[in-house]
């Protein structure tokens, strides 16, 4: 017999969590115990919790005493988003695996998992191959005015003439530099090589023999040479202590006047008053922006008022299979693992 206690959230609701507990290859029967975390929320709403959760971490929520009771007797968790915290963990006595249908681990307390002997964690990227697409777009969008075009002419303007005019090139004469090379950085890089560009990339975790052995045709450089060479530099980090504030004036001046810099990745690791000074002064050509420091957007932000940005509404990994399919994805990945193991 197995235990299973599921949480589900706005995005991924616990219904679409135990069909895939019913999945796993584990010792039958399977009893699956549901909860949900913040279901009354909108996913609008539910978006700022994400962000409080991804800066803060899983320690500053609390957790229903029914899901806490529940996690004493569980062996496998699911989860999507919803908090694993120290609280949580301390209940959880006979937990073996913790599995979460998400890239990031920030909802999950890890230093306590590994206090834990015999527990692990297993992940997949759900929504890497959607925002890899949308960062290519997004990286169109800017660079060649799409973007700016359309919402003129839609305002009733024929616009002929754009403020990086003197820079505009054929996509295939940019050179591409890429901070973080994890899943949605690779995807990104293939595609882009196979366009016939040429690819860096910046990464403290990357091997350059690795790369080379597994096919990449990416040259890892430092992170000032990145800013310095590049005429597109496409963020795609975490936010941890690291790299909170990275990309910052230091980084920033190092860019050409005919750069862009593209963000699909989390608003904190930009620092926001050094962008908009940035772009204000026209240091660089412009930007492409999918994830803002503060959501929905303020109609005070100073970035509205300028002309070498785009703005979207932090919809790259939004996709009806990306999200839907994520607990499809977690079971095959949990049974994978289990299997091995």
């Amino acid at each position: 017999m197995s235990n299973v206690v599921v949480i589900g959230d706005p995005f991924v609701p616990a219904d679409n969590l135990a069909d895939a507990a019913k999945g796993l290859k584990i010792e039958s029967p399977i009893t699956i115990q549901a909860f949900e975390w913040h279901a009354d929320k909108s996913r609008s709403e539910f978006r700022e919790i994400i962000k409080i959760l991804e800066r803060e971490g899983p320690n500053e929520f609390e957790l229903s005493s029914e899901i806490l009771a529940a996690v004493e007797t569980a062996e496998y968790l699911l989860v999507h988003l919803a908090p694993v915290s120290r609280k949580l963990l301390t209940h959880a006595k006979n937990l073996k695996v913790i599995g979460t249908c998400r890239g990031g681990l920030e909802h999950i307390d890890l230093a306590a998992v590994k206090k834990l002997a015999g527990l692990s964690v297993i992940n997949v990227i759900r929504n890497a191959e959607p925002v890899a697409d949308f960062t290519i777009g997004l990286m169109y969008a800017t660079v060649r005015n799409i973007a700016s075009s359309a919402i003129q002419v839609k305002s009733g303007h024929w616009p002929q003439t754009f403020s990086n005019d003197i820079y505009k090139t054929s996509f295939s004469n940019l050179k591409v530099g890429l901070v973080g090379l994890g899943h949605i950085g690779k995807i990104v890089a293939k595609r882009l090589t196979a366009l016939g560009m040429e690819v860096s990339a910046y990464d403290a975790f990357a091997d350059q023999t690795t790369l080379d052995q597994e096919g990449y045709q990416i040259e890892l450089k430092s992170l000032q040479e990145i800013f310095s060479h590049s005429d597109v530099v496409s963020l795609h980090l975490r936010v941890v202590p690291e790299t909170e504030n990275l990309i910052n004036h230091s980084l920033l001046k190092l860019m050409k006047p005919s750069a862009y810099l593209i963000n699909t990745a989390r608003p904190d690791i930009v620092n926001q008053s050094d962008l908009i000074e940035c772009l204000q002064q026209k240091r660089i050509a412009g930007a492409g922006i999918d994830v803002l420091w503060k959501e929905p957007i303020d109609p005070n932000e100073p970035l509205l008022a300028l002309d070498n940005v785009v703005i979207t509404s932090h919809i790259a990994g939004d996709t009806i299979d990306a999200i839907e399919r994520s607990p499809q994805l977690l079971k095959a990945e949990m049974n994978r693992v289990l299997q091995k193991a």
